[in-house]
């Protein structure tokens, strides 16, 4: 089933580059989200605007709690905004019917996690097929893609291994062929390093850095490492529920382990 979008390109379609898509790929408007812990409201995110364009990689910094998660999940439609508004390719999300987030959500999108959420039992192309066969592709091509993708990531000699067998920077490599086998137009990244140590932390990051060129993705990068994060276009913090330029944090960043604040109290990561 197709959306079609306002530049007249079925929603599946947009990531195969048929036309030329809309140049603002994601874009937020006073997005609000909040919790209530007891009788005490908790909110993340208070009033964001921002908007990321076609090709551009993003990283978002903030301490622990600061509604980073949040943020990513809003986009991805996993999760809806107390108000305002998201917006993909100029198209309202909220405005879209539930079989249609879903295809989003698996032909638009793709997501890494901090924890690579693989099936342990499976192999590493089984579970880097899986979103493939969740749209319907027949299971031979489906594994011929997933073998791929694990081409890509630098594991073609894994992908008949259990990926409860893999190592942690292994394991975190199927996860990203995973979310790339679909050929998304958005990667979004949440401590994609963070169970990683810094030889792999940086592996990884050096991955999706060329994943994201040779995709031609816009990616946006949820990190507590603002070593990394300064490596991308455009660095914002997002604290105290609001978004802002990261320049003056990025100012004093010294070594590859450094971080960004304490936990926010009460926060969602």
């Amino acid at each position: 089933m197709a959306r079609q979008t306002d530049t007249g390109v079925a929603l599946q379609d947009f990531p195969a580059g048929q036309v030329t898509p809309p140049s603002t790929v994601v874009r937020a408007e006073a997005l609000r989200k909040y919790f209530h812990s007891g009788a005490q409201q908790i909110t993340p995110l208070d009033g964001i605007d921002f908007s990321v364009e076609r090709g551009e990689m993003v990283s978002i910094v903030g301490p622990s709690g600061a509604g980073k998660s949040t943020l990513l999940h809003l986009l991805a439609a996993l999760d809806t905004p107390t108000s305002g508004a998201v917006y993909f390719a100029r198209n309202l999300l909220q405005d879209f019917r539930e079989a249609e987030l879903a295809e989003y959500r698996n032909r638009s999108i793709g997501f890494v996690w901090q924890r690579h959420h693989l099936l342990p039992d499976f192999t590493a192309s089984e579970n880097v097929a899986m979103p493939l066969l969740v749209g319907g592709e027949p299971l031979e091509e489906a594994l011929r893609r997933a073998r791929e993708g694990l081409g890509e990531v630098g594991l073609a000699d894994r992908a008949g291994q259990r990926a409860g067998e893999l190592s942690g920077g292994e394991q975190q490599r199927v996860a990203i062929a995973r979310a790339l086998v679909n050929r998304p137009v958005l990667l979004l990244a949440d401590e994609p390093t963070g169970d990683l140590d810094e030889r792999n932390a940086e592996a990884i990051f050096q991955l999706i850095e060329h994943l994201h060129r040779s995709h031609h993705l816009t990616s946006i990068l949820a990190t507590h490492n603002l070593w990394l994060a300064r490596r991308a276009d455009r660095v914002l913090v997002l604290e105290h529920g609001k978004l802002t330029s990261g320049t003056e944090v990025l100012a004093g960043v010294g070594s590859p382990a450094a971080g960004i604040g304490a936990p926010a109290p009460g926060g969602h990561a």
